[in-house]
């Protein structure tokens, strides 16, 4: 009679998955052996019109008793032979797609403005009690085998033999990726009563640890030495799930286009964390650590969900530590122009981000790294100070380099500063950067009002860079557009301006040599010639201020006139908004602002290029 009522409970919920997934499930023999013991053999999972997801050639499992009876399952034996999970896609179709599929049973009923509100502890906690509860004290697995497969390429993870042992766990994982294989060593311990968890993945052989599928499916590649984790849970009383832990990771290699061009190279790195999650937020709690070479600091996180919007909010505050230990924690790789640099003094860093989705104007942005006693005592391999003094410049398009010049006299088209126009410094300065010449590097508030644009339209379509910032990514940088070289821009435009290597006037006119104006147009002598055939000290107002407008988009500086080659009445408020900060610079009078208007009168090379448009 235990059989006839276990076969008729698992039919019936195993009859539901198969209606609402679309699956066939079938065994060859269920029964009990006593009150708490299950014997399973034969069992297959296959989905309608697919390859076979499941199969199981037996399995023996011990349940606690008293916690079936309060509803519960806990695991105390498993022993199972002959795992296999299969996950195949040919072309579009894939077995296991079922699993992304959306109930419309649940859709029909319930409408999005009905739906329940998730309680993020709840769900936490049921999925950490599940885990605990079918992670075993003692058992054996043979014969496990997972595999990946997509057309003609397939990742499979074979444990021979996954033993666990009072709490104890240990297993040989052998990954099989197309033609490569690896051979890694799992152990650890898994205790049900405490809630906790400790493991530690290496290779068993020489090689580090190469997590599979990443470069098949992201283009990206992760290997390290040794991997360690722990996890404790404990319940709070007002239901707070409380979640402590760390993570360690050592010899981690890192490669992927989108962080730099180079692998990454981590030392060290350490998680020592604290997570506490209620209702409706994650929060990292600020006495979480992180280790980072020989970097040590305190981050702080929380994540908030409130009538569908989200609300993150995150800060840094490290207090005065030796400088060295920042410039000489930089992962090897990321910041290839600051190797080798060491430092003296001390520095201080905060960082403060509050980001409501509902309300993004009002959006908080603080980011200060503060300096003690600092200066430079070795640059490394890339002079920061090359500024100063005439330097080779290359230009870059699409990765490529297209122009290579001196910066200075020995260029013939090179033109001092004091041989500019002041119409288009004070123009191009207003234009790009109106405190240039009295902030540090950055201006915090085009910062914030850039990530709030970004933010509002869900791309990087602003960037609030100042002229430091556009000198720094063209010299020092490659054009490889990536999350790295933001950070290291930022590192170096710190490193200049703090350390005033180069000064600001001669920063600015290197700018105006080096800017792109057009085509393959660089410098401010090579764009005089190319709009007006002039001398960049002859130039009016108006074409200044032209110039000025077309250094966002150099490229396309066409659009900014019409068919019979005049500009476009567009540029009307442009106009009008720089000639009113040329008066208030006093660069020139009200009186001659007033005849300032957007015309122009093209006669150089752009004239011709200008016609042949019009013409096609």
């Amino acid at each position: 009679s235990r059989n006839a009522l276990l076969r008729s409970i698992v039919d019936k919920r195993t009859s539901h998955i198969e209606q609402t997934h679309g699956l066939r499930i079938h065994y060859d023999n269920l029964e009990m052996n006593g009150l708490n013991e299950i014997i399973l053999e034969g069992l297959s999972v296959v989905p309608e019109q697919r390859d076979t997801l499941l199969t199981l050639t037996s399995t023996r499992v011990k349940l606690n008793f008293w916690k079936l009876l309060s509803r519960k399952i806990k695991i105390r034996y498993v022993a199972a032979d002959g795992i296999t999970l299969a996950f195949t896609k040919r072309d579009s179709v894939a077995n296991y797609d079922f699993l992304f599929r959306k109930k419309l049973e649940y859709l029909t009923r319930t409408s999005p403005q009905t739906a329940p509100q998730t309680n993020y502890a709840e769900r936490i906690n049921k999925i950490l009690n599940l885990c605990y509860g079918f992670m075993p004290e003692n058992g054996q697995l043979n014969n496990v085998c997972i595999t990946e497969r997509k057309n003609n390429n397939f990742v499979s993870l074979t444990l021979p033999s996954f033993i666990i042992k009072e709490n104890h766990f240990q297993s040989v994982i052998t990954i099989q990726e197309d033609s490569l294989a690896q051979h890694w060593i799992a152990n650890g311990e898994l205790h049900q009563h405490y809630n906790s968890l400790k493991a530690t993945l290496y290779s068993s052989d020489s090689l580090k640890v190469s997590i599979p599928y990443l470069t098949r499916r992201y283009g990206a590649k992760i290997t390290f030495d040794t991997l360690s984790y722990s996890l404790t849970k404990e319940i709070g009383s007002s239901k707070q799930v409380y979640l402590k832990g760390k993570a360690r990771v050592n010899g981690l290699d890192v490669f992927h286009k989108a962080l730099s061009p180079e692998i990454i190279h981590l030392d060290r790195g350490q998680l020592c964390y604290e997570m506490n999650i209620n209702g409706h937020s994650f929060e990292l709690d600020s006495t979480t650590i992180v280790d980072f070479n020989k970097l040590q600091f305190h981050p702080y996180l929380r994540v908030e969900k409130e009538k569908g919007n989200w609300h993150f909010t995150a800060a840094v505050n490290k207090s005065w530590f030796p400088a060295d230990a920042l410039f000489s924690s930089l992962p090897k790789g990321l910041f290839s122009n600051l190797e080798g640099i060491k430092t003296s003094g001390e520095l201080a860093y905060h960082f403060f981000l509050d980001a409501n989705f509902a309300l993004l104007d009002s959006l908080k942005l603080e980011s200060e790294l503060k300096e003690r006693n600092f200066r430079i005592v070795n640059y490394g391999v890339t002079d920061l100070g090359k500024m100063s003094e005439e330097f080779i410049y290359t230009a870059y398009e699409n990765g490529q380099p297209v122009r290579t010049f001196p910066i200075g006299p020995s260029w013939e088209h090179f033109t001092p500063l004091d041989s500019i126009s002041p119409l288009l410094q004070m123009s191009v300065m207003q234009s790009e950067d109106g405190a240039f010449y009295f902030h540090r590097g950055f201006l915090p508030e085009a910062m914030r009002e850039a990530l709030i644009q970004d933010l509002k339209v869900k791309r990087f379509a602003r960037g609030g860079s100042t002229i430091t910032m556009q000198l720094v990514k063209n010299v020092f940088l490659n054009r490889n557009k990536n999350i790295a070289r933001k950070l290291e821009e930022a590192l170096i435009v710190w490193l200049i301006e703090t350390e005033r290597l180069t000064s600001k006037e001669r920063m600015y006119e290197v700018y105006l040599n080096i800017v792109e104006w057009g085509p393959l147009v660089y410098g401010v002598q090579e764009a005089a010639t190319y709009y007006f055939k002039k001398r960049p000290s002859q130039l009016t107002a108006e074409e200044s201020i032209f110039l000025a407008s077309i250094i966002p988009k150099p490229k396309h500086f066409r659009n900014s006139f019409n068919n019979d080659m005049q500009l476009k009445e567009s540029l009307e408020g442009y106009y009008r908004l720089i000639t009113e900060r040329l008066v208030k610079k006093g660069i020139i009078s009200e009186v001659a602002a007033d005849s300032i208007r957007p015309e122009i009168n093209v006669t150089g090379e752009a004239k011709k290029d200008l016609q042949r448009d019009s013409i096609q």
